[in-house]
């Protein structure tokens, strides 16, 4: 999938850093992730949740808070306060790029700050809200901080450590993380919620979900993390909770209107992929695109590959019916199948000079034993009979005209 760059001006006059995930085919929605604290957009879930949503064709913007990864900005000073600033600029630039109320996505503090940011930006501009290992209550950040925070109170600015990396913590970020009412944020929200949260978080507990769980108004849900740590550094952690908030949030952004659903046959669009394209049925949406040896994002079937599905799901299907028809105790088949692009060097009779031959090789194989021998051959008979096979190998003409 295609990954863009991204610079956000901030009202402090620094920019910040983002990486906007687009889906290879068309956008149905948006969507933006706030990391955890002193994390960047690289974190694990980061990029796990936002390509997870990409794929669902829900475009997601990961962006650096003041100070940390790409952004510009001192962290030591930012606090909570510029954290829920930091949001708001960066969905104002996704509502106005994409048009419509967007998907918010949060982890750790990342997930208390969406909730708070939520009555600053407009709940009309939010389709819902989905948190992982949020917190509770704000001030228990600090808890993870080493350091005499009540000398830096004291004297302005202190060295701490956070995470392993130090940093020069000012009494402000103190005061303004002090400051903050979450579950009095919480109780304000008017779109759907979801939380996840593991039971074994050892950084922050399952209690903290259950008040958030609280303090929510409905529509809310909730997804149980078992056995994840805090940060998802696990790929299956990660995955899975990518997985949730993409199928869970795909409900409050739907299709859009525009989107290119035909009454009759297929209609292909392109995307934002390289080769990527978007293809529509009457009442199904796929990708189809090229190999990363290509230069495509290989995030679909290739072209051949959908010809050969055609073939092999037509002859899988005509075989079926037949047997059914005939009552025998077809117990299903595994259908391997190629294509060569020139087969002329293997043809037995003459052919024009130049001329090309291509050629698509099936082997079947009938699953199970209960079919005699005679059944088996008229069977594999059948299967040339396919509607599918018979244009491939007949007269086909493609008229084009120009739309």
């Amino acid at each position: 999938m295609p990954t863009e760059a991204i610079a956000i001006s901030t009202s402090a006059g620094h920019d910040l850093s983002g990486a906007l995930e687009l889906p290879t085919g068309l956008v149905r929605g948006a969507a933006l992730f706030a990391h955890c604290f002193t994390c960047t957009k690289q974190s694990k879930a980061a990029v796990a949740v936002s390509r997870a949503l990409a794929k669902e064709g829900i475009a997601c913007l990961r962006f650096d808070f003041t100070g940390l990864g790409g952004s510009g900005g001192d962290f030591g000073r930012a606090g909570f306060a510029t954290d829920v600033a930091d949001l708001v600029a960066a969905a104002q630039h996704m509502v106005e790029r994409f048009g419509k109320p967007i998907l918010m996505v949060g982890h750790s503090l990342g997930g208390a700050a969406v909730l708070a940011a939520a009555d600053d930006l407009g709940f009309e501009h939010i389709a819902a809200i989905a948190t992982i290992g949020a917190p509770s209550d704000v001030p228990h950040v600090l808890e993870r901080i080493e350091g005499d925070l009540n000398a830096v109170e004291q004297d302005g600015e202190g060295a701490v450590s956070i995470g392993g990396r130090d940093f020069a913590l000012s009494r402000e970020f103190i005061e303004k993380t002090k400051a903050i009412d979450l579950l009095g944020e919480v109780a304000r929200v008017r779109v759907p919620l979801l939380f996840l949260h593991s039971p074994t978080d050892s950084v922050v507990g399952v209690e903290h979900a259950t008040a958030l769980f609280s303090a929510a108004k409905h529509p809310k849900s909730f997804v149980s993390l078992m056995d994840a740590d805090h940060l998802l550094l696990e790929e299956r952690d990660a995955s899975f909770a990518a997985r949730m908030i993409a199928t869970w949030g795909a409900r409050y952004i739907p299709m859009k209107d525009d989107w290119p659903m035909p009454e009759e046959g297929v209609v292909v669009q392109t995307g934002h992929g390289k080769f990527g394209t978007e293809v529509h049925t009457v009442s199904h949406s796929f990708i189809a695109d090229e190999p990363r040896s290509y230069g495509g994002d290989d995030t679909g079937p290739t072209p051949y590959d959908l010809l050969l599905g055609a073939l092999g799901t037509c002859t899988a299907m005509t075989m079926k019916m037949y047997a059914d028809r005939k009552k025998w105790p077809f117990e299903g088949t595994r259908i391997y199948l190629t294509h060569e692009r020139d087969h002329a060097e293997d043809c037995e009779h003459p052919l024009e000079e130049g001329a090309q031959v291509q050629a698509i090789k099936r082997k079947i194989v009938l699953l199970g034993d209960r079919l005699t021998e005679d059944q088996r051959a008229r069977i594999i008979e059948i299967a040339d009979k396919c509607p599918v096979h018979r244009t491939l190998e007949g007269h086909l003409h493609i008229h084009t005209e120009r739309g």
